[in-house]
């Protein structure tokens, strides 16, 4: 005969399992599938921005998709690493102000909106991003 209390010590343990399990934000996100479409948006946004376009006059935009893919699955925690340039080297010399930054958020955030991604997982998303603001920003 099974003992009450070590199927309920069971059931609890399996489900605490379950309850504790969480996806990571590149899983929320759909992988890289869907980080690949959020970047495409974000190409295609830029694209038809007159006060943002100028700043990627000089910009291979193929590997601009390719390290931007790259950054997002390392800020959603995702299964792969970075391998272009800081944040410092590509950006240092462009003089982006404050106005355009916060432009360039908006932009993102209307990609990830035709993504069809949820606003919460924006948010998880953007919030990771922010370290990346004063390495940017023209002070």
């Amino acid at each position: 005969m099974v003992k009450p209390l070590l199927v309920i010590a069971a059931c609890v343990t399996i489900l605490s399992g379950c309850a504790s399990r969480s996806d990571t934000l590149y899983e929320e996100l759909g992988g890289q599938a869907k980080i690949n479409e959020i970047v495409e948006n974000f190409v295609y946004e830029i694209e038809y921005n007159d006060t943002i376009l100028p700043y990627f006059a000089d910009t291979d935009i193929d590997r601009f998709m390719e390290k931007f893919a790259e950054q997002l699955c390392v800020f959603s925690g995702g299964p792969c690493s970075y391998s272009g340039d800081t944040m410092e080297q590509v950006h240092g010399g462009m003089n982006i102000t404050e106005a355009d930054f916060n432009l360039t958020v908006d932009l993102f955030i209307n990609a990830m909106n035709k993504a069809n991604v949820p606003h919460t997982v924006q948010n998880k998303l953007i919030n990771r991003m922010t370290h990346t603001r004063e390495q940017m920003l023209y002070l």
